[in-house]
């Protein structure tokens, strides 16, 4: 607490300065979650001995003249459900300082940064999840001439926030991209519409090695390119990297080469958009402790090639997170809208979207392998190997169309097969195999007055796991201030009588420009909650939910 009070009055000394000399723009938000959560025998929910939760952020970001600041106050008192133990208490989670210009950006101290698609260094904050990697050292950026780009970073990963203090993993990371634009030393490849970008990159990880078992490498390194064409309406953009040897909890400390190759291409033309993807990963688990598990101080990110649901039971009951120890992925989009005034279209048009995405386990070939062999090098692997055991496929369609000027409905459909031996998402076995089907339908009643409704099911093959679900959705907005909903969702199907539970949740907010609060009550079903991929465990809850956000 005399912690949080310094920094308090620091700051108000900071915002006190800035007044008297007008100089400089100060900018930043704030963001609260509060719980009051109850006892619920039904779906086993347990009310905490504090009774109530709060997570707290405020970030403030000070620019005058190049020069740049910023700190960000964190308060978990405790956390909210859900959120993983390693965060207690308040006090500064983020702050640095530094310099930019047109040829140099310089900053010191906590930063956030990606090198590419991810693959092998991606630093990011992603609440929603209670994850964050960020980077406590330095990074320069520099464009010493037009199309080239220099970023290199140095530094330790945050692990965790306890007592108000940030914690962070023993590995140190340091790591450089070189990005070069074409397009801007060679005009005429622009006047043509082509579009040319290569990169490269470097990273490595220092840990001492602590191992009484074996003899690990204290230094790893993975590098890598990528490249980037586009030609009028057509682009295509690949990604390869490479992983040193680096024995970790993830893999059962093996001496395998990891890799990973990352393809991207698709065609636009209005009406119409198309876009196919491919990845093949193996041994590509990255982190800045050989030790952590779970989400904890990943260097690398493994993107996901599956779209990001949105509606209720798409999203929450069978979420697809990566796999960094081996997949191999395919994703095809394409959108499609039919003119007006035709006859499919309609006098509006109709937009239809289409996407399909799967992952398998790739083939790794053990043959001439030994484990227990001094090299450790326990498999070779190809790159798009794939076996026939599959993890992951999702077969979806959306159809909107807007059948009067006040009336507009969005019918879909998802087919989603989920390996649960490899996801064990639930307690079931095997394949859990789910016809989803919505309708969104959105009414206007005029420029201010909005009501919507939906209606979902969910229908597992065979009656597996807890067998049907069903959601139903009201929202009505008055805009541009307030907003309210009721969610209703309900496991009527399950196979167990008395598991068939319902799951009503009501929620009403305002808006005042910059400012929103939101208030909702009523339960929360357990499971996995899934952001690009990366998934975090949310258990069963039951009770009060107050979000506050403001920006200035």
């Amino acid at each position: 607490m005399k912690r949080l009070l310094g920094i308090t009055a620091l700051l108000g000394l900071f915002f006190f300065n800035h007044q008297l000399n007008a100089q400089g723009d100060i900018s930043g938000n704030h963001e609260t979650i509060y719980q009051y959560l109850l006892d619920d025998e039904a779906i086993n929910a347990q009310q905490p001995d504090e009774k109530s939760l709060v997570n707290s952020y405020t970030n403030i970001n000070y620019r005058y003249s190049g020069f740049k600041a910023g700190v960000r106050i964190e308060t978990y008192l405790p956390r909210i459900l859900g959120y993983p133990d390693r965060f207690d208490g308040a006090g500064l989670g983020y702050r640095y300082f530094g310099y930019e210009n047109d040829i140099v950006d310089i900053t010191v101290g906590n930063f956030y940064d990606q090198f590419g698609s991810g693959l092998i260094f991606r630093s990011y904050e992603d609440r929603a999840l209670g994850f964050d990697n960020m980077m406590n050292g330095f990074r320069v950026k520099l464009t010493p001439y037009k199309g080239v780009t220099l970023k290199t970073i140095y530094g330790k990963q945050r692990y965790s926030f306890t007592s108000g203090k940030v914690n962070y993993a023993p590995g140190i990371v340091r790591g450089a991209d070189l990005e070069f634009n074409l397009n801007q030393w060679f005009p005429k490849l622009a006047e043509n519409k082509i579009r040319i970008n290569a990169a490269g990159s470097f990273v490595s990880k220092y840990q001492k090695d602590d191992n009484s078992e074996f003899v690990l490498p204290e230094n790893t390194g993975s590098y890598g390119g990528r490249l980037e064409l586009a030609y009028k309406k057509f682009f295509i953009n690949g990604e390869y990297v490479i992983k040193e040897q680096d024995p970790s909890q993830d893999n059962g400390y093996i001496y395998n080469y990891g890799k990973g190759l990352l393809i991207n291409a698709g065609y636009s033309q209005k009406g119409l958009g198309i876009l196919v993807s491919a990845k093949s990963i193996d041994n590509m688990s990255f982190r800045s402790d050989r030790n952590a598990t779970l989400q904890d101080v990943t260097i690398g990110f493994i993107p996901p090639l599956t779209k990001t649901h949105t509606y209720n039971l798409a999203a929450t009951l069978y979420p697809y997170a990566s796999q960094p120890n081996g997949e191999v992925a395919f994703q095809a989009d394409v959108i499609y809208k039919i003119k007006r005034g035709t006859k499919l279209g309609g006098k509006y048009g109709t937009d239809i979207s289409l996407n399909f995405s799967t992952a398998y386990e790739p083939i790794k070939q053990t043959s001439g392998y030994n484990i227990a062999d001094s090299s450790r090098v326990a498999y070779d692997s190809k790159l798009f190997d794939k076996s026939d055991l599959l993890y992951w496929r999702d077969i979806n369609v959306q159809i909107k169309r807007k059948v009067h000027k006040k009336w507009t409905v969005r019918l879909n459909y998802f087919n989603i097969h989920m390996n649960n031996d490899v996801l064990k998402l639930t307690e079931e076995k095997g394949i859990i195999q789910s016809h989803i089907g919505v309708l969104d339908v959105e009414y206007k009643i005029n420029r201010k007055n909005t009501i919507r409704a939906e209606v979902q099911g969910l229908w597992t093959v065979d009656n597996k796991d807890r067998g049907d679900w069903a959601t139903a959705i009201i929202e009505y907005t008055v805009s541009p201030h307030w907003f309210f909903s009721v969610i209703f969702q309900s496991n009527y199907g399950n196979p167990v009588p008395e598991d068939r539970i319902n799951y009503p949740m009501a929620f009403v907010g305002r808006i005042w420009g910059a400012t929103r609060l939101q208030l909702g009550y009523g339960r929360q079903n357990a499971g996995l909650f899934c952001v690009g991929g990366i998934c975090r465990f949310v258990p069963a809850s039951n009770g009060l939910t107050v979000t506050f956000s403001h920006s200035f």
